[in-house]
Protein backbone atom coordinates (compact mmCIF):
# COMPACT_ATOMS: atom_id res chain seq x y z
CA UNK A 1 0.00 0.00 0.00
CA UNK A 2 1.56 3.01 -1.61
CA UNK A 3 1.75 5.17 1.51
CA UNK A 4 2.65 9.29 1.86
CA UNK A 5 4.10 10.46 4.84
CA UNK A 6 7.00 12.42 6.85
CA UNK A 7 10.03 11.10 7.92
CA UNK A 8 13.46 12.41 9.81
CA UNK A 9 16.23 10.69 7.63
CA UNK A 10 19.24 10.88 9.93
CA UNK A 11 19.66 12.31 13.80
CA UNK A 12 18.88 15.66 14.09
CA UNK A 13 17.78 15.77 10.60
CA UNK A 14 14.46 18.20 9.65
CA UNK A 15 11.65 16.20 9.13
CA UNK A 16 10.70 15.47 5.30
CA UNK A 17 7.85 14.35 2.82
CA UNK A 18 8.70 10.34 2.33
CA UNK A 19 7.10 7.97 0.21
CA UNK A 20 7.25 4.10 1.67
CA UNK A 21 5.06 1.20 1.49
CA UNK A 22 2.66 -0.71 3.66
CA UNK A 23 2.80 -4.25 3.92
CA UNK A 24 -1.05 -6.10 2.10
CA UNK A 25 -3.51 -7.37 4.61
CA UNK A 26 -3.16 -10.46 6.57
CA UNK A 27 -5.95 -12.04 7.91
CA UNK A 28 -6.64 -10.53 11.00
CA UNK A 29 -5.59 -7.01 9.49
CA UNK A 30 -7.25 -3.76 9.42
CA UNK A 31 -6.20 -0.76 7.03
CA UNK A 32 -7.00 2.70 7.85
CA UNK A 33 -6.90 6.50 6.52
CA UNK A 34 -5.45 8.36 9.18
CA UNK A 35 -7.15 11.65 9.65
CA UNK A 36 -5.53 13.02 12.66
CA UNK A 37 -1.55 12.52 14.22
CA UNK A 38 -0.72 13.88 17.41
CA UNK A 39 2.72 14.93 18.32
CA UNK A 40 4.00 13.88 21.20
CA UNK A 41 7.12 14.54 23.15
CA UNK A 42 8.58 11.34 22.81
CA UNK A 43 8.27 11.53 18.84
CA UNK A 44 10.96 14.40 19.43
CA UNK A 45 13.28 12.74 21.78
CA UNK A 46 13.63 9.34 19.78
CA UNK A 47 14.08 11.49 16.16
CA UNK A 48 16.68 13.32 17.86
CA UNK A 49 18.33 9.95 19.39
CA UNK A 50 17.83 11.42 23.02
CA UNK A 51 16.65 8.07 24.48
CA UNK A 52 19.45 5.74 22.58
CA UNK A 53 20.10 4.41 18.93
CA UNK A 54 17.74 4.94 16.40
CA UNK A 55 16.31 3.86 13.20
CA UNK A 56 16.24 5.89 10.36
CA UNK A 57 14.74 6.65 8.29
CA UNK A 58 12.16 6.96 10.64
CA UNK A 59 8.54 7.57 10.28
CA UNK A 60 7.16 8.99 14.36
CA UNK A 61 4.05 9.03 15.30
CA UNK A 62 1.56 7.23 17.83
CA UNK A 63 -1.24 9.04 18.18
CA UNK A 64 -3.22 7.99 15.33
CA UNK A 65 -6.88 7.86 14.80
CA UNK A 66 -8.73 7.22 11.72
CA UNK A 67 -11.68 5.23 9.45
CA UNK A 68 -11.15 1.35 8.07
CA UNK A 69 -10.96 1.49 4.56
CA UNK A 70 -10.21 -2.34 4.16
CA UNK A 71 -10.33 -5.67 6.66
CA UNK A 72 -8.41 -8.70 6.13
CA UNK A 73 -10.51 -11.95 5.77
CA UNK A 74 -10.48 -12.79 9.29
CA UNK A 75 -11.09 -9.67 10.94
CA UNK A 76 -14.35 -9.66 13.44
CA UNK A 77 -13.59 -6.50 15.64
CA UNK A 78 -14.33 -3.48 12.93
CA UNK A 79 -16.20 -2.98 9.77
CA UNK A 80 -14.91 -0.84 6.94
CA UNK A 81 -16.29 3.10 7.83
CA UNK A 82 -15.58 2.59 11.38
CA UNK A 83 -13.71 5.18 13.33
CA UNK A 84 -10.37 3.59 14.69
CA UNK A 85 -7.57 4.81 17.00
CA UNK A 86 -3.59 3.17 17.16
CA UNK A 87 -1.50 4.18 20.67
CA UNK A 88 1.92 3.38 21.87
CA UNK A 89 2.02 -0.36 20.16
CA UNK A 90 0.93 -2.48 17.64
CA UNK A 91 1.97 -6.07 19.10
CA UNK A 92 3.32 -8.14 22.17
CA UNK A 93 4.18 -11.76 22.61
CA UNK A 94 0.04 -12.28 23.18
CA UNK A 95 1.15 -15.16 25.76
CA UNK A 96 3.06 -13.52 28.38
CA UNK A 97 1.57 -13.35 32.26
CA UNK A 98 0.83 -9.32 31.35
CA UNK A 99 -0.34 -9.66 27.55
CA UNK A 100 -2.77 -12.71 29.50
CA UNK A 101 -4.12 -9.78 31.71
CA UNK A 102 -4.66 -7.18 29.17
CA UNK A 103 -1.13 -5.44 30.29
CA UNK A 104 0.60 -5.21 26.87
CA UNK A 105 2.12 -2.69 27.82
CA UNK A 106 4.00 -4.33 30.33
CA UNK A 107 5.19 -7.67 27.62
CA UNK A 108 7.70 -9.37 29.37
CA UNK A 109 9.68 -9.71 26.15
CA UNK A 110 8.54 -6.15 25.42
CA UNK A 111 6.29 -4.82 23.21
CA UNK A 112 6.55 -3.51 20.17
CA UNK A 113 6.85 0.38 19.11
CA UNK A 114 4.20 2.16 16.67
CA UNK A 115 7.69 3.39 14.86
CA UNK A 116 11.45 3.05 15.76
CA UNK A 117 11.84 -0.32 16.01
CA UNK A 118 11.66 -3.57 14.26
CA UNK A 119 8.33 -6.01 14.71
CA UNK A 120 7.99 -9.60 15.69
CA UNK A 121 9.17 -11.35 12.59
CA UNK A 122 12.88 -9.38 13.90
CA UNK A 123 13.56 -7.72 10.32
CA UNK A 124 10.45 -4.97 9.56
CA UNK A 125 10.60 -1.88 10.39
CA UNK A 126 7.56 -0.26 12.10
CA UNK A 127 6.61 3.41 10.68
CA UNK A 128 4.23 5.58 12.47
CA UNK A 129 1.64 7.31 11.97
CA UNK A 130 3.00 10.91 10.56
CA UNK A 131 1.15 9.30 7.25
CA UNK A 132 -1.52 8.81 5.47
CA UNK A 133 -2.31 5.43 5.40
CA UNK A 134 -1.86 2.55 8.57
CA UNK A 135 -2.32 -0.69 8.54
CA UNK A 136 -2.58 -3.15 11.96
CA UNK A 137 -3.76 -5.98 13.79
CA UNK A 138 -7.04 -6.05 14.84
CA UNK A 139 -6.28 -6.75 17.95
CA UNK A 140 -4.01 -3.55 18.53
CA UNK A 141 -6.24 -1.20 17.60
CA UNK A 142 -9.37 0.75 19.43
CA UNK A 143 -12.81 1.72 18.15
CA UNK A 144 -13.57 5.62 18.58
CA UNK A 145 -16.79 6.99 19.73
CA UNK A 146 -18.17 8.74 16.81
CA UNK A 147 -19.40 11.76 19.19
CA UNK A 148 -15.74 13.08 20.11
CA UNK A 149 -13.70 16.12 17.67
CA UNK A 150 -11.47 13.37 16.09
CA UNK A 151 -8.41 15.97 15.66
CA UNK A 152 -8.65 15.88 20.16
CA UNK A 153 -8.91 12.25 20.09
CA UNK A 154 -5.32 11.62 18.81
CA UNK A 155 -3.51 12.71 21.70
CA UNK A 156 -6.00 10.24 24.01
CA UNK A 157 -4.21 7.18 22.29
CA UNK A 158 -1.01 8.26 24.16
CA UNK A 159 -1.40 11.46 26.58
CA UNK A 160 -4.61 10.12 27.99
CA UNK A 161 -4.23 6.87 28.30
CA UNK A 162 -1.47 7.54 30.40
CA UNK A 163 -2.96 9.35 32.73
CA UNK A 164 -6.45 7.42 32.63
CA UNK A 165 -4.10 4.38 34.00
CA UNK A 166 -2.88 5.35 37.13
CA UNK A 167 -5.62 7.45 38.09
CA UNK A 168 -7.87 4.03 37.69
CA UNK A 169 -5.55 2.26 39.20
CA UNK A 170 -4.74 4.08 41.95
CA UNK A 171 -8.84 4.44 42.47
CA UNK A 172 -9.22 8.15 41.89
CA UNK A 173 -12.37 9.33 42.67
CA UNK A 174 -15.20 11.05 45.27
CA UNK A 175 -13.64 11.62 48.46
CA UNK A 176 -9.70 11.97 47.23
CA UNK A 177 -7.41 14.47 46.70
CA UNK A 178 -5.00 14.01 43.77
CA UNK A 179 -2.58 16.48 42.60
CA UNK A 180 -1.52 16.84 39.17
CA UNK A 181 2.22 18.10 38.73
CA UNK A 182 2.39 20.02 34.97
CA UNK A 183 -0.49 21.52 33.05
CA UNK A 184 1.09 21.04 29.46
CA UNK A 185 0.29 18.12 27.20
CA UNK A 186 0.17 15.13 29.63
CA UNK A 187 -0.94 17.35 32.62
CA UNK A 188 -4.22 18.66 31.47
CA UNK A 189 -5.40 15.24 30.52
CA UNK A 190 -5.01 14.17 33.99
CA UNK A 191 -6.67 17.14 35.24
CA UNK A 192 -9.58 16.38 33.25
CA UNK A 193 -9.79 13.17 33.94
CA UNK A 194 -9.79 13.64 37.90
CA UNK A 195 -12.29 15.89 37.69
CA UNK A 196 -14.37 13.78 35.52
CA UNK A 197 -14.04 10.99 37.92
CA UNK A 198 -14.92 13.20 40.80
CA UNK A 199 -11.70 13.87 42.84
CA UNK A 200 -10.99 16.71 44.86
CA UNK A 201 -8.03 17.92 42.32
CA UNK A 202 -5.13 20.28 42.88
CA UNK A 203 -2.63 21.76 39.95
CA UNK A 204 0.96 22.29 40.50
CA UNK A 205 2.55 24.94 38.51
CA UNK A 206 5.91 26.87 38.09
CA UNK A 207 3.27 29.48 35.55
CA UNK A 208 0.65 31.72 37.72
CA UNK A 209 -0.73 32.69 33.90
CA UNK A 210 -1.90 28.70 33.67
CA UNK A 211 -4.41 29.26 36.47
CA UNK A 212 -7.23 30.38 34.51
CA UNK A 213 -6.84 27.49 32.28
CA UNK A 214 -6.45 24.72 35.10
CA UNK A 215 -10.01 26.39 37.03
CA UNK A 216 -11.66 26.33 33.15
CA UNK A 217 -10.50 22.65 32.80
CA UNK A 218 -11.93 21.31 36.35
CA UNK A 219 -9.53 22.30 38.71
CA UNK A 220 -10.36 22.87 42.37
CA UNK A 221 -7.29 24.45 43.36
CA UNK A 222 -4.08 25.94 41.74
CA UNK A 223 -1.06 26.15 43.36
CA UNK A 224 2.24 28.28 42.32
CA UNK A 225 5.22 25.61 43.23
CA UNK A 226 7.54 28.95 42.59
CA UNK A 227 7.82 29.83 46.77
CA UNK A 228 7.95 26.07 48.41
CA UNK A 229 6.40 27.24 51.74
CA UNK A 230 2.50 26.72 49.21
CA UNK A 231 3.75 23.38 48.91
CA UNK A 232 4.49 23.16 52.88
CA UNK A 233 0.84 24.02 53.84
CA UNK A 234 0.09 20.92 52.41
CA UNK A 235 1.82 18.33 53.73
CA UNK A 236 -0.08 14.74 54.38
CA UNK A 237 -2.78 16.22 52.04
CA UNK A 238 -3.26 14.09 49.12
CA UNK A 239 -4.04 10.45 48.03
CA UNK A 240 -2.36 10.72 45.01
CA UNK A 241 0.01 12.62 43.17
CA UNK A 242 1.11 12.71 39.41
CA UNK A 243 4.22 13.70 37.97
CA UNK A 244 4.11 15.11 34.37
CA UNK A 245 6.84 17.55 34.38
CA UNK A 246 10.08 15.86 32.94
CA UNK A 247 12.49 18.60 34.35
CA UNK A 248 14.47 17.33 37.28
CA UNK A 249 12.84 18.71 40.27
CA UNK A 250 13.60 18.27 44.03
CA UNK A 251 10.58 15.45 45.25
CA UNK A 252 10.98 16.14 48.56
CA UNK A 253 8.38 18.91 49.26
CA UNK A 254 5.84 16.86 46.97
CA UNK A 255 6.25 13.59 48.57
CA UNK A 256 5.91 15.51 51.97
CA UNK A 257 2.15 16.22 50.80
CA UNK A 258 1.24 12.64 50.31
CA UNK A 259 -0.97 11.55 53.19
CA UNK A 260 -1.09 7.95 55.24
CA UNK A 261 -0.59 5.25 52.37
CA UNK A 262 -0.27 8.56 49.40
CA UNK A 263 1.62 7.28 46.42
CA UNK A 264 3.19 9.71 44.25
CA UNK A 265 3.61 8.01 40.37
CA UNK A 266 5.72 9.15 38.28
CA UNK A 267 4.78 9.42 34.68
CA UNK A 268 7.13 11.64 32.66
CA UNK A 269 10.97 10.78 32.29
CA UNK A 270 13.49 13.33 34.07
CA UNK A 271 17.04 13.79 32.28
CA UNK A 272 18.94 11.93 35.37
CA UNK A 273 17.86 10.01 38.62
CA UNK A 274 15.73 11.13 41.68
CA UNK A 275 17.44 11.56 44.61
CA UNK A 276 15.27 9.94 47.74
CA UNK A 277 15.04 10.91 50.88
CA UNK A 278 13.80 6.84 52.30
CA UNK A 279 12.50 8.48 56.15
CA UNK A 280 10.32 10.22 53.78
CA UNK A 281 9.22 7.33 52.51
CA UNK A 282 8.80 5.70 55.76
CA UNK A 283 6.94 8.48 57.11
CA UNK A 284 2.81 7.83 56.64
CA UNK A 285 3.93 4.21 54.54
CA UNK A 286 3.98 6.50 51.78
CA UNK A 287 4.51 4.51 48.15
CA UNK A 288 7.13 5.52 45.10
CA UNK A 289 5.18 4.02 41.68
CA UNK A 290 5.67 4.61 38.19
CA UNK A 291 3.02 3.76 35.45
CA UNK A 292 3.07 3.71 31.23
CA UNK A 293 0.34 4.37 29.15
CA UNK A 294 -1.89 1.12 29.63
CA UNK A 295 -3.43 -2.23 27.55
CA UNK A 296 -5.55 -2.25 24.83
CA UNK A 297 -9.08 -2.91 27.09
CA UNK A 298 -7.99 -0.26 29.21
CA UNK A 299 -7.23 2.14 26.18
CA UNK A 300 -10.98 1.51 25.11
CA UNK A 301 -12.40 1.89 28.51
CA UNK A 302 -10.38 5.29 28.70
CA UNK A 303 -12.09 6.20 25.08
CA UNK A 304 -15.45 5.09 25.78
CA UNK A 305 -15.39 7.03 28.91
CA UNK A 306 -14.41 9.90 27.12
CA UNK A 307 -17.23 9.44 24.82
CA UNK A 308 -19.47 9.76 27.73
CA UNK A 309 -18.23 12.57 29.31
CA UNK A 310 -17.31 14.32 26.36
CA UNK A 311 -13.52 14.92 26.72
CA UNK A 312 -10.58 15.25 24.28
CA UNK A 313 -7.26 17.25 24.20
CA UNK A 314 -6.87 20.47 23.40
CA UNK A 315 -5.02 20.83 20.47
CA UNK A 316 -3.49 23.13 17.90
CA UNK A 317 -4.18 21.42 14.26
CA UNK A 318 -1.38 21.76 11.81
CA UNK A 319 -0.14 20.63 8.56
CA UNK A 320 2.38 18.17 7.33
CA UNK A 321 4.79 21.52 6.63
CA UNK A 322 4.74 22.67 10.11
CA UNK A 323 5.95 19.52 11.85
CA UNK A 324 9.48 20.98 12.43
CA UNK A 325 7.96 23.89 13.69
CA UNK A 326 6.04 22.51 15.60
CA UNK A 327 9.04 20.15 17.49
CA UNK A 328 10.90 23.35 18.30
CA UNK A 329 7.33 25.04 19.51
CA UNK A 330 6.71 21.91 21.46
CA UNK A 331 10.82 21.88 23.01
CA UNK A 332 10.02 25.75 24.25
CA UNK A 333 6.44 24.73 25.76
CA UNK A 334 4.55 26.44 23.42
CA UNK A 335 1.74 25.09 22.95
CA UNK A 336 -2.07 24.34 24.45
CA UNK A 337 -1.39 21.69 25.39
CA UNK A 338 -0.92 19.35 21.97
CA UNK A 339 0.14 20.02 17.98
CA UNK A 340 -1.83 17.30 15.71
CA UNK A 341 -1.33 16.64 12.23
CA UNK A 342 -4.24 17.04 9.78
CA UNK A 343 -3.06 13.69 7.74
CA UNK A 344 -4.55 15.49 4.28
CA UNK A 345 -1.78 17.70 4.23
CA UNK A 346 0.95 14.75 3.90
Amino acid sequence: MKTQGYAVKSVNAPLESYEFSRRDLRPRDVALDIYFAGICHSDIHQAREEWGPAIFPMVPGHEIVGRVIEIGSQVSKFKVGELIGVGVFVDSCRKCASCNAGLEQYCVEGMTGTYNTLERDGKTVAMGGYSNKFVIDEDYAVHIPENLDLAGVAPLMCAGITLYSPLKNWKAGPGKKVGIMGLGGLGHMGLKFAHALGAETTVFSHSPEKEAGAKAMGADHFVVTKDVKNLERLEKSFDLILNTVSAHLDLEPYLKMLKLDGTFVVIALPGKPYQINVGTMLDQRRSLAGSMIGGMAELQQMLNFCGEHNIVSDVEVIKADYINTAYERTVASDVKYRFVIDAKSF
